[in-house]
């Protein structure tokens, strides 16, 4: 894997460009990594990945643990490793344990042994040497290391534990790592600026490909959460990559760009589909017609519509006017709406086609508002656009 820091705005605010292996294009930062359940979308089928936007959307984040209730780590290896197996040769694939939606961190039973996570298949504890066991037959282009991810309200000696744990086990990695894939060093520290900075030194001083930040949606306020990325971004060496798991939310996703994030999860995606919603707000965080909000716009929150809502039943128009995803280009809300109304899957995957295509435009808007040096404008009128939206929605509730 190469990384290269292409433009900064703000100070911290950079757009850099990801290269890995032989990938014949190359991916811009900041980006999304699409989540994945046993390495493909949740309702987005193989054929349809390439009506996503190319190549931003070639990069899916797989969690090694969703192969521990079927498939060994043997049948994995003799098929070839995962882009084998699943057939996504020209995508990449980044392994990290923590999954915000399935495999959650478990800190109670977590020991010096290894981590402990809540799983469909139960509560696991996974140990360095299982976990390399893992990566080494999946053979992923990126891989975090094995952390102890606490949440913000555990006491001061728990916090430190974790930090020694999560580099303990960076070493164990380290040493029982295969030839092949980008090693991502594991940061924590929980809401301890002090703790977070302790184990960011740590980490830097090992020899990895780049930064794997966790910890975070775990507890912490979004006014705490700058001071601590900022804690961690300000030791990193600028030339290595950093990708952070727990920050889905718009406002999120601008707070880890403007701390120095380069790559991001997509679990919001997944929330959103599930419930029926579908992305609606301006890319660039302006609603040209807010002024125009009628009451009969029930089921918008000017972000999101919920396509559930009966006021869709006969609308022929598309999620969003103009948009250039395969389900705006091919379906109406009212044919959606009657999917969800009968229980049928494919509303979910046109739901999904349209939500990632329209975050992915998202991604590209900031690239392109950190390369003209305009980032933190961009973001002031976005947080402003979505703090409009929000009060107009409420008035007209």
């Amino acid at each position: 894997m190469k990384f290269a820091v292409k433009a900064w705005s703000n100070g911290s605010a950079r757009a850099g460009v990801v290269q890995l292996g032989n990938f014949p294009h190359p991916i811009e930062t900041p980006c999304l990594l699409l989540s994945t359940r046993k390495g493909l979308p949740f309702f987005i089928s193989p054929d349809l990945l390439p009506s996503l936007p190319s190549p931003d959307s070639h990069l899916l984040q797989v969690c090694p643990l969703h192969f521990l209730e079927g498939l060994s780590p043997k049948i994995i290896s003799n098929s070839g490793g995962l882009h084998q197996m699943l057939g996504l040769h020209d995508y990449g694939l980044a392994a990290v344990t923590r999954d915000s939606i399935q495999c959650l961190p478990e800190y109670n039973s977590t020991n010096k042994v290894g981590a402990s996570f809540e799983t469909p298949c139960g509560r696991l504890l996974i140990k360095p040497v299982e976990y390399m066991e893992l990566i080494s037959s999946m053979r992923p282009n990126i891989w975090a290391t094995l952390a102890d991810e606490v949440p913000t309200w555990v006491s001061d000696k728990r916090n430190r534990t974790s930090v020694d744990r999560t580099v303990r086990w960076l070493d164990d990695c380290i040493a029982l790592s295969p030839a092949g894939g980008a090693v991502f060093g594991a940061i924590v520290g929980g809401s301890n600026v002090e703790e977070r900075r302790r184990c960011a030194q740590e980490v830097a001083k090992r020899n990895v490909s780049g930064y794997w930040i966790g910890g975070f949606g775990l507890g912490e306020s979004r006014d705490e959460r700058p001071a601590l990325l900022n804690t961690i971004t300000d030791i990193l060496p600028e030339e290595k990559p950093r990708l952070i798991c727990g920050l889905g939310l718009p406002e999120e996703v601008l707070q880890g760009v403007a701390s120095g994030i380069d790559l991001f999860d997509s679990v919001y995606i997944y929330h959103l589909t599930l419930g029926g919603f579908a992305l609606t707000f301006p890319l660039n965080g302006v609603d040209e017609n807010e002024s125009n909000f009628q009451l009969s716009d029930i089921g918008s929150d000017r972000s999101k519509i919920n396509l559930r809502a009966t006021v869709y039943r006969k609308d022929a128009s598309p999620i969003v006017e103009g948009c250039c995803c395969y389900t705006c280009q091919n379906h109406t809300k009212a044919y959606i709406n009657h999917l969800l109304n009968v229980h049928e899957m494919l509303a979910q995957t046109l739901i999904e086609i349209h939500n990632t295509h329209h975050y992915l435009g998202f991604f590209h808007a900031i690239r392109e508002a950190i390369k003209t040096g305009n980032f933190e404008q961009f973001h002031r009128q976005f947080i402003e656009g979505r703090r409009n939206c929000v009060a107009v929605a409420a008035v007209h509730a």
